[in-house]
């Protein structure tokens, strides 16, 4: 591999400008090992409230990953405009988080 792509390859893995994910990965590797388990329950006619309850569980494994990217957004996105002295970036991470909010209610 040519240095550059090196380079830029391991820019891309230390970029500072975003917090790192990686552990998220894992939790949608989960998720998606229990949706196909609800798809082969679904197709095997398993009980209704047997679906239901894993239904449940993906949807609360969801809702903590979504926690989880919020609160890392907060503590490294959201902060770092926040001490950056730049009242647009302020503004623009309280318009951001807004409008999510708002789409979503």
């Amino acid at each position: 591999m040519p240095r550059q792509a090196q380079a830029k390859k391991k820019a891309v893995k230390t970029d500072s400008h975003n917090p790192d994910h990686s552990k998220d990965v894992i939790r949608l590797n989960r998720i998606e090992g229990q949706l196909n388990g609800i798809r082969r329950m679904i197709e095997e006619h398993r009980y209704c409230p047997e679906i239901l309850i894993q239904t449940r569980a993906v949807k609360a494994a969801i809702q903590s990953m979504e926690a989880s990217i919020l609160e890392k957004h907060l503590q490294h996105c959201v902060r770092n405009a926040f001490t950056s002295g730049n009242p647009r970036e302020e503004k623009a991470k309280i318009k951001e988080l807004t409008d999510l909010y708002r789409k979503n209610t």
